[in-house]
């Protein structure tokens, strides 16, 4: 072999290195701290599966954060307790809005659920956000109850997690631009150059990722998403949404699914979606 081969063969050789070292390889991804920003550990749960069994499921799937939120909140706190125990995982506590699920269809001008948040947000100090709740179209988001939430929460610095439609979202920021709102699956069909709109509009928007099945095809992310992805890395945090028995019992495939198509993005930006932007929003500055 000639000398001008040989070098060629090794700048062809540390090419593959590189690329090897700098892919989010899926073997590397699998050991990363992921930040869970949309959990819930409802009532109909905590007899099913024990706190300690949750926290288990959690730590074995490199889960070092969540949001917690839960109907009822006992729940959410339960986790929290048991976090502050002893072991490797960061419990973020919002307040949900709901006495119980039939709240979820008529809070939003319910003068109950204002006192009960007042009265939760004045016994507990640790609640970061409210919700997630559900509010759809424009007229439900102007409710006399929604509009008090938005004005308790952008006094005191909290996030709103939002599971609403386009026409909610717009209608929250028209009530106070200064909102900082998690939206809960960004919309579940709301198109990738729509989403853009929204986050170059509102700079106080997260755009949380459960239930987004259309992000990637497999492993693979598609090339709307990527583009997003990268134009803004630091607006995305992902969430299983456990509200059922069925997604705790998926819970290994949810995060798995996630791990997947993350190890497709560039490295810094799949850390950002996966960890960093998270708990750079809640000040959780290193993995326990």
């Amino acid at each position: 072999m000639n000398s001008v081969a040989h070098r060629l063969l090794r700048v062809t050789f540390v090419g593959v290195l590189l690329l090897a070292f700098e892919g989010n390889a899926p073997g590397r991804e699998a050991q990363l701290p992921l930040f869970d920003a949309h959990l819930h550990y409802n009532g109909d749960m905590r007899s099913e599966l024990p706190v300690a069994q949750a926290l288990a499921r959690l730590d074995a799937d490199g889960v070092r954060g969540i949001i917690a939120t839960s109907t009822p909140n006992d729940g959410s706190l339960d986790l929290a307790r048991a976090a502050e125990r002893g072991g490797p995982l960061a419990v973020v506590l919002f307040l949900r809005p709901y006495r119980s699920d039939a709240d979820r269809g008529s809070w939003w001008n319910d003068p109950a659920i204002a006192a009960l948040i007042d009265r939760e947000l004045a016994r507990e100090p640790r609640y970061r956000g409210i919700g997630e709740f559900h509010v759809h179209g424009a007229a439900d988001a102007a409710g006399t109850t929604m509009k008090h939430i938005i004005d308790v929460a952008v006094a005191r610095g909290l996030w709103l997690h939002a599971h609403c439609d386009d026409a909610a979202l717009e209608a929250i920021f028209a009530h106070d631009a200064r909102a900082k709102v998690i939206w809960a699956h960004t919309g579940f069909t709301t198109p990738p150059a729509k989403i853009a709109d929204y986050l170059s509009q509102h700079p106080t928007l997260i755009a949380e990722l459960s239930y987004r099945g259309d992000v990637a095809s497999g492993t693979k992310v598609t090339a709307a998403w990527r583009e997003l992805f990268v134009r803004y890395p630091d607006r995305f945090i992902l969430g299983s949404d456990t509200w059922s028995a069925e997604r705790w019992t998926s819970y290994d495939a949810i995060i798995a699914a996630y791990r997947g198509w993350l190890a497709d993005l560039p490295p810094a930006v799949a850390a950002q979606v996966r960890w960093d932007n998270a708990a750079r929003m809640f000040g959780v500055s290193q993995v326990k």
